[in-house]
Formats: C-alpha cells, sequence, structure tokens
C-alpha cells in the first residue's frame, strides 16, 4: 500500500477589493494583482471572481465588456448564476448559463466580447461567475483559436458518501469521473457542495499547484479554518487534502502541472519574453486578430 501524507497550507489569502470589468461584471482579483503569487499558481494566471450579485432589469443597455485581444492564454468562464453570452473574432458564439462553462483558447490570438444574455438583463437577478486565465506552454502560444462550450450537462458528476454533498468534474477526474474540458496540460477544475458536516477526501501529486476557493460556507482544510472569501493555497509536499464543511459549503478546486517557462504579461498578452509581446501588440495594431463589431 503507498504511504501518502497530508498537503501542509501555504497561505490563506483574500481577493483584491471589488472593482468592475466593463459594467456588467463586479469582481474580486486574488492574483496576479489581489496576491503576487506567481509561479505558485502556475498554470493559473488570473482568478477574478464575481460574488453573488443582483442586477435589476433592462432593456436599454447591454452590460458587459466590448470587444477585447488576448493571445497567448486561455480564458475560463463558469456560470453559476445568471447568464453570459460571448462572441469572438473566430466565428465562435455561446451563451452559458448555471453550471455551465466557456473554455476559449485564445492562442495565437482573438477578439472577443462577453455581455449579459439579452434575457438574463430583460429579467435582472442574481448574477455569480468565475473567470480564470489558464497560461498555456511556448509551443502551444501560437496555436489556431479553439472555443469550447461546455454545458451542466456534460459536467462529470460524483455523490459523495454519507449525504456529504457532490462534486462536478469540469477538467481532469474525480472517483472515476472524468470532466470534459481538453486541456493542454494536465488540470483539475472541481465545483465542489458540501452539506453541513460533509467531507470530502482529495489527492494530488505534489509537483502540482493546488489552491481551493470558499465561495459560500465554512470549512476546515486539513484542520484549519477557512471562511467565505478565502482562497486557500497549498505547499508542493504531501498529497492528502481533506476538506469537511462546518456549514453548507460551496467550493471550487484548481489543480495543475506548472508550467516552467517565463512569463510575460502585458494586459490582454501573456508570452514569454517581451520581444514577444511587442509582436503580439504589432499583430493587433494589423488587425491580425480579427475583427470583431461592438
Amino acid at each position: 500500500m503507498l504511504m501518502t501524507t497530508k498537503r501542509k497550507i501555504a497561505g490563506i489569502f483574500r481577493g483584491a477589493p471589488i472593482h468592475w470589468v466593463g459594467d456588467g461584471f463586479r469582481v474580486s482579483n486574488y492574483f496576479p494583482s489581489g496576491n503576487d503569487l506567481g509561479q505558485r499558481v502556475s498554470p493559473f494566471i488570473l482568478m477574478d471572481y464575481a460574488p453573488p450579485h443582483r442586477f435589476p432589469p433592462t432593456e436599454s443597455h447591454q452590460r458587459g465588456v466590448g470587444p477585447h485581444p488576448h493571445r497567448g492564454f486561455e480564458t475560463v468562464t463558469l456560470a453559476f448564476e445568471g447568464s453570459v453570452a460571448h462572441h469572438d473574432s473566430a466565428g465562435n458564439a455561446g451563451v452559458i448559463g448555471p453550471g455551465d462553462v466557456q473554455w476559449m483558447t485564445a492562442a495565437s490570438g482573438v477578439l472577443h466580447k462577453e455581455y449579459h444574455e439579452r434575457e438574463f438583463a430583460r429579467t435582472g437577478g442574481n448574477f455569480h461567475m468565475m473567470q480564470l486565465w489558464v497560461n498555456l506552454p511556448k509551443i502551444h502560444k501560437m496555436d489556431e483559436p479553439r472555443y469550447q462550450a461546455l454545458t451542466a450537462q456534460q459536467m462529470g458528476h460524483v455523490e459523495l458518501p454519507d449525504n456529504s454533498g457532490h462534486v462536478r468534474v469540469i477538467a481532469g477526474e474525480y472517483d472515476g469521473a472524468k470532466g470534459p474540458a481538453k486541456t493542454f496540460t494536465p488540470i483539475s477544475m472541481l465545483d465542489i457542495r458540501l452539506n453541513a458536516g460533509g467531507e470530502i477526501p482529495l489527492a494530488f501529486p505534489p509537483h502540482e499547484n493546488t489552491m481551493l476557493l470558499v465561495m459560500q460556507g465554512e470549512v476546515e482544510v486539513n484542520g484549519q479554518k477557512a471562511k467565505v472569501l478565502d482562497l486557500v493555497l497549498f505547499e508542493n509536499q504531501g498529497e492528502e487534502i481533506r476538506v469537511r464543511a462546518r456549514q453548507e459549503a460551496h467550493l471550487l478546486l484548481l489543480s495543475g502541472e506548472p508550467i516552467h517557462e517565463p512569463v510575460v504579461q502585458y494586459g490582454p498578452f501573456v508570452m514569454n519574453s517581451e520581444q514577444e509581446i511587442r509582436q503580439a501588440m504589432y499583430d493587433f495594431n494589423a488587425g491580425k486578430f480579427g475583427h470583431l463589431a461592438d
């Protein structure tokens, strides 16, 4: 029998104060500006969390973010409440609602826009989202753009024993259930809901960077308390993680194999060198990312 050891906790972090992205996304940035965690969270390079917020109805205005470019990474948007519409210059379009995930690989370059879906905007309601940026290894940074519209029905699903709760598997695998997301490097992304007193055992290789965001409730993580809006980051030692809910809890677990390459970021471009950033700016200004109407 293989012996495993508990993962130590490197730290518990809070996000930056709430700010607006465009006029449709009210978010707290956990990294890179909220906390300078650098390679400690690779392959993830940005976490913008939009906690539940109620938007009033509107028919006269389209809330969101207009056309903007990306190169060198992937944007991953998770919808928990509310609906978001997407269009990009590669010809992809779609709407994600509760339980859905939009996984856009910008790679060599794309323009996209994101905004509240028209019917949701008309009726108003609770809006609860997460956007992650996932880095790409150098060998894939200039691939063709790709778009994955992952529906709630496609997610892997595991019911935890003893009425502890359930797990939705977006990427990677948990207890035999696999997520639908296709990733360039090994990534686990688990949407976990625990009932009060419920527990979940987890284990990841120590070389992976692993973190847990508490989106609702209060939990004990390997015996240490974490409350709502806490981001728990683990050391790269040990494998086992045990989470117990003190009250009903909603959690997002991220784990991934780090990309050991230089990271140079300038706004919406994430490359390996300053020269590549300059080339991205030149290509964008030259119209090589395509065109997208407002």
